[in-house]
């Protein structure tokens, strides 16, 4: 049998991903065969013709665990499948079975096995298999990845603690994440005082990062559902700031940050010609992460050719600019398997900041 843990989190987004590409990272320097499961797959998608959660596909992908997807993801919500759920035409028993079998097989072939919960502690409820009872049915102690805050972070873990303590499931340390890294050695003290009633401690996890929230261009692409004119490297730039180029020329360029992605209308000829140009020069390189055309007008023939040949990366997209940069705002980035850079970082600061050894002990 396999030492398991299970990662759960007080809210969505709050990093549970890539905390399990952490500890999947560090497992494997101490035990042969670790594995990783996600048991409701909010989130579907395809690959190699198997539909899985898009988060047990990259870890698949990342970790060369392709043979073991179709248990990595048992169960995935499609649309409509909860109504269904409730009608009875998909049956409450199967999905339990489904994933308590998944879950067997993978604890059968692994010396370490992740399960990461979906979303906070209450989701899955609807199926009557929420992920407390998916942790009590496993006998998987709970790692709660939480924020990095003091007040709102102590009152989210004890409304999603309450779940795990109805089905008597130890949870075992709050993993703060996307702390504020002037005021880590703080909030880890603070955090601590305020468990300090409770049969559990508090483990530091990441510092807040812009490379880790923020999207990369390929993620952006996806998210506006447009084709990237960028090369693969180019395509891993991660948009730390996205700004409507509504301003005259001279003002924008003054207005670039760090890796900067601007929204620039196709009539603004002047505007897309001075940022392909400043593309070329590597002091404007390091400001300009891409530009994004909205709408349907076309760009002039001169323009595009400039654009093309400064190898600045952009995408066209048929929205207007205020919407392209609402959906923008709106989206949470997540990890791909095409995010190397990405991943690189979370495994070189997994060794900074994970002590393994201490989160592996609780399991004893």
């Amino acid at each position: 049998m396999a030492r398991k843990i299970f990662i759960a989190a007080t809210a969505q987004n709050s990093g549970k991903t890539t905390t399990s590409m952490s500890l999947m990272h560090m497992a494997r320097k101490k035990y042969g065969r670790v594995g990783f499961i996600k048991p409701i797959g909010p989130k579907p998608d395809e690959y190699n013709g198997i539909v899985a959660d898009k988060d047990a596909i990259v870890m698949a992908r990342v970790f060369g665990l392709e043979h073991d997807l179709p248990l990595m993801s048992p169960f995935v919500l499609g649309r409509g499948d909860t109504r269904r759920v409730l009608e009875g035409s998909i049956s409450r028993e199967t999905i339990r079975r489904q994933i308590l079998e998944a879950i067997a097989e993978l604890d059968a072939k692994n010396d370490f096995l992740i399960i990461e919960g979906a979303g906070h502690s209450g989701v899955g409820s609807i199926l009557g298999f929420g992920n407390a009872r998916i942790a009590a049915a496993a006998g998987a102690p709970v790692l709660m990845v939480a924020g990095g805050g003091l007040g709102s972070v102590v009152d989210a873990v004890h409304m999603n603690l309450a779940l795990f303590e109805k089905e008597q499931v130890p949870v075992k340390a709050v993993l703060a994440n996307k702390i504020n890294p002037e005021r880590r050695e703080q909030s880890l003290r603070d955090l601590s005082l305020a468990f300090a009633d409770q049969p559990f401690g508090v483990i530091g996890g990441f510092n807040y990062q812009p490379i880790l929230a923020n999207p990369t261009l390929r993620r952006i692409a996806s998210v506006l559902d447009v084709p990237l004119k960028a090369n693969a490297e180019e395509a891993q730039r991660i948009a730390h700031h996205v700004q409507i180029g509504a301003a005259s020329t001279q003002r924008v360029a003054e207005l670039l940050k760090e890796s900067s992605l601007v929204i620039v209308n196709s009539s603004r000829d002047e505007l897309l010609v001075t940022l392909a140009n400043l593309y070329q020069i590597p002091g404007y390189r390091e400001k300009i992460a891409g530009i994004i055309i909205p709408g349907i007008g076309e760009v002039s023939h001169i323009t595009q050719r400039i654009i093309d040949n400064s190898g600045i990366p952009y995408m066209r997209a048929g929205l207007n600019s205020t919407r392209v940069f609402e959906i923008i705002n709106d989206d949470v980035s997540k990890i791909t398997a095409e995010d190397t850079h990405k991943i690189q970082l979370i495994n070189e600061l997994a060794e900074k900041r994970f002590d393994f050894g201490a989160i592996d002990a609780l399991l004893d």
